[in-house]
């Protein structure tokens, strides 16, 4: 890029990723809650922003333990976070508005093309996800029905297949950076139209 002004780039690279407190407002348009995740970090020994020593998920998991406390759609709120800490990572919390199917790279591409209407789907590294309906969280716990691919953030080690992401998880969402470089980035994106049926989803994934 001889000749092409520093000023003139910079513009360029903000134009080509979104701005994270951009990203998490349009978020809450549609009505998804957001909170401050941890981030990649490009220098020192530590991988992660986060205080942990040998952080596990690093620049992958909520700054706060009270993230579900946290996460809101309040615009205020979140310019607030993200003014102060700019290069945070985006955690949309799962099992309030939709769940998230997560799944190895070539299965979710691959599931891609076969889906007519598959909704939200977003790229995460080596992962996809495949935003759905929710199960939802019924007052009565005698509806809820749990699912042998449910996942919480603490079990996601122990399944690196198909994953459900419902209530008391999250996902990484774009445009959050990951670890070793590339971002979190949408290949569908949310356009304010209902979300697929999950169990039409899951046939398509499982088949």
């Amino acid at each position: 890029m001889v000749g092409v002004p520093l000023a003139r780039r910079s513009k360029r690279r903000a134009h080509r990723i979104p701005h994270r407190l951009e990203a998490v407002v349009d978020y809450a348009r549609l009505g998804w809650a957001s909170c401050l995740g941890a981030h990649p970090l490009r220098e020192g020994q530590r991988a992660c922003s986060c205080d942990r020593v040998g952080c596990p998920d690093p620049g992958a998991h909520p700054l706060s333990p009270a993230w579900r406390m946290q996460a809101t759609t309040d615009t205020a709120q979140l310019t607030r976070w993200w003014e102060q800490e700019p290069e945070a990572n985006v955690i949309l919390p799962t099992g309030r508005v939709f769940d998230v199917f997560d799944v190895p790279a070539d299965l979710g591409m691959s599931a891609l093309t076969s889906l007519e209407s598959p909704g939200p789907v977003a790229a995460s590294g080596d992962r996809v996800l495949f935003f759905v309906a929710t199960r939802g969280n019924p007052d009565d716990e005698d509806e809820w029905w749990t699912s042998s691919i449910d996942h919480a953030p603490e079990t996601i080690e122990s399944n690196p297949g198909l994953r459900w992401h419902c209530r008391d998880s999250y996902v990484l969402a774009p445009p959050s950076s990951l670890v070793g470089g590339g971002t979190v980035r949408w290949l569908r994106p949310p356009d304010g139209r209902p979300l697929p049926d999950p169990l039409r989803v899951l046939d398509v994934l499982a088949d």
